[in-house]
């Protein structure tokens, strides 16, 4: 009886991707592009822009595959460098908006809201914030970025990552409020 593997070698994959294996490249690709699509559309609505910028970002993993030193995960890796094609994206149109004060808040957002919206419908909430909020929120709450983190790869200050992120869950709680309001006749 023949034993069939059923996982690729990632390692192995790897290396032969970095040294032009178009298979290999394939397959990695295969592999990661369904997740990297989701990273890059937490960011970017609209689908296609959201598509050509995962091709972008897989032309940068391909060319710089050699940097990769197998230090941590390979799909953090492949993950940051979308993260940064996103953000780059949306810089380039313009559509990114900071507000750049540095305001003192209190946590008076609820996290205990329970609602049974479907993911489908918080996709689009989120997709509704204006973009600096919905930037820091999905690096933030999402891609679990710590706010000197998200400072340093949006060039703003700890205090603007932390006040867009506060304003966007406030935003995204009146939303909710409103939506089971709307649903369930209840306040």
């Amino acid at each position: 009886m023949k034993v069939i593997q059923l996982y690729k070698n990632e390692t192995t994959l790897i290396e032969k991707a970095a040294k032009n294996n178009r298979e290999a490249q394939q397959t990695l690709f295969e592999m990661f592009s369904p997740k990297m699509l989701s990273v890059c559309r937490y960011y970017i609505s609209d689908l296609q822009y959201a598509e050509d910028v995962m091709l972008d970002g897989f032309f940068k993993v391909f060319t710089h595959l050699k940097s990769f030193k197998n230090e941590g995960s390979f799909e953090g890796w492949i993950r940051r460098i979308m993260i940064r094609e996103s953000i780059s994206f949306l810089r380039k149109q313009k559509q990114i908006e900071l507000s750049m004060d540095d305001i003192h808040y209190e946590n008076d957002y609820d996290d205990s809201i329970n609602t049974n919206i479907e993911v489908a419908d918080l996709q689009k909430l989120i997709d509704d914030l204006p973009e600096g909020y919905k930037i820091v929120f999905v690096m933030y709450a999402i891609e679990g970025y710590k706010h000197h983190e998200i400072a340093s790869m949006l060039h703003i200050t700890e205090g603007t990552s932390k006040s867009q992120l506060f304003k966007a869950r406030k935003l995204l709680q009146e939303k909710i409020k409103e939506i089971n309001t709307t649903s369930y006749g209840t306040k």
